[in-house]
């Protein structure tokens, strides 16, 4: 299993990066609030774990170790696979997963695109007994850089984790006198109040 990735960022997506690692480009999928913190040409030490099944091997990776366990434990829990674990870790900070499930706050978990009522409610009783084991602080967001367009990545990171297209423009407008506030917020602030916002609809 590869743990860690150590390289220079070549390129950067919403929720993709690819690391060059001694020549080598591994493309890995991240969280936007992961991808906020690199830049291209900079470097970059994940956290990440391996996916292998027949057809794929992919790998994903996370600036904070608890969101790496984070992602761990969501795939335990049966009927989450890798891209819904990532969409759960991309809303929900280890801390808030731990208090939704410990509260039993089905609004938080619905909040994920894909989980409904009876799938938020099935993964609180699997996991109830295992979020313990997560840390509780939330990661520290890093100011994005003007040359990467704030919309552009917010509307795909919010398309890959199942909205569509319309409705990640709409959250995006939401969200762009935020954008325009200085300092800028990080591209995972605008995802979170562009989520909060998709919420609210």
């Amino acid at each position: 299993m590869i743990a860690q990735v150590h390289g220079t960022v070549a390129a950067i997506g919403a929720t993709w990066v690819v690391v060059d690692v001694n020549g080598l480009g591994l493309r890995i999928g991240t969280t936007p609030r992961t991808t906020a913190m690199l830049r291209v040409g900079g470097e970059a030490l994940l956290h990440t774990a391996m996916i292998v099944r027949e057809d794929d091997m992919s790998l994903y990776g996370f600036a904070e170790r608890d969101e790496r366990e984070c992602f761990a434990l969501c795939l335990s829990a049966s009927g989450v696979g890798p891209k819904l674990a990532l969409a759960i870790v991309s809303v929900l900070s280890p801390g808030q997963l731990v208090a939704a499930v410990h509260s039993e706050d089905l609004g938080q978990l619905t909040q994920v695109p894909g989980i409904g009522r009876k799938g938020a409610q099935k993964i609180i009783l699997e996991l109830r007994d295992r979020v313990a084991a997560l840390g509780v602080e939330d990661p520290p967001t890093v100011p994005t850089a003007g040359a990467q367009p704030w919309r552009e990545q917010v509307c795909e990171g919010l398309e890959s984790l199942g909205w569509s297209s319309r409705d990640a423009e709409t959250a995006a407008d939401a969200v762009a006198g935020l954008a325009e506030s200085e300092p800028m917020p990080s591209v995972s602030t605008l995802m979170k109040a562009a989520l909060a916002s998709l919420a609210r609809a």
